[in-house]
């Protein structure tokens, strides 16, 4: 079984999403705008849903695909709030109209800048944090995501894969580095439980013990 084959079989056993939802991973394709996609979306909203979050704080958010599956939840659970960061004003704006449409805007805090001292502003604790940044800088974000989630908090980091950069020897770049780094930190400190999935380009959840 190939790998894209496999991908498409995880993510057609996802359940039918709302039409937004479903435009806004049209948009990611023809725009070739990096999203989570539906298998990824569906896991941070299942495990939102299992640890109850009610405060969650995504590192990198996009135009809001990522916001709403932590929203759905975070609505499911009993209401409270997602803090929705990226550095562009036209994507805040976008993922406005989009979280508006789905219901769901009343549930998220929207901020433009920097999304480490954006979260640094804030004293937690935090739920769920969501970690989506330039991947030179996992590595110096995990001592703020960690002092920021409670205990039984949970980290979830994207792209952990790095669509196989990380297997090429070779490589040596800040991006590829970066991932390699935040892996053996998080694996090798006793605080952190951690699973890597092969889900997308890699998604790692780590429970704060």
């Amino acid at each position: 079984m190939k790998f894209d084959q496999l991908q498409a079989y995880i993510d057609s056993l996802v359940p039918a999403r709302p039409q937004e939802l479903v435009e806004m991973e049209a948009y990611a394709e023809k725009h070739d705008f990096p999203i989570i996609g539906p298998a990824t979306g569906y896991l941070c909203y299942q495990v939102a849903r299992m640890i109850k979050a009610r405060n969650i704080f995504e590192l990198g958010s996009g135009y809001g695909y990522s916001t709403a599956w932590f929203a759905a939840a975070v609505k499911e659970n009993g209401g409270g709030t997602v803090h929705h960061v990226v550095w562009d004003e036209a994507l805040s704006r976008r993922a406005k109209m989009h979280l508006a449409n789905l219901g769901l805007d009343g549930f998220v805090q929207y901020h433009v800048g920097e999304a480490v001292a954006t979260l640094c502003a804030y004293t937690g604790p935090f739920d769920l944090i969501f970690n989506d940044i330039d991947k030179e800088d996992y590595p110096s974000s995990l001592p703020i995501i960690k002092e920021k989630l409670r205990p039984g908090g949970v980290m979830v980091i994207d792209n952990m894969l790095w669509y196989g950069r990380i297997f090429k020897e070779k490589d040596k770049s800040a991006s590829t580095e970066g991932v390699r780094l935040a892996t053996k930190a998080l694996v090798s400190d006793p605080d952190w439980i951690v699973t890597l999935s092969p889900i997308r380009d890699g998604v790692l959840v780590a429970c704060k013990k």
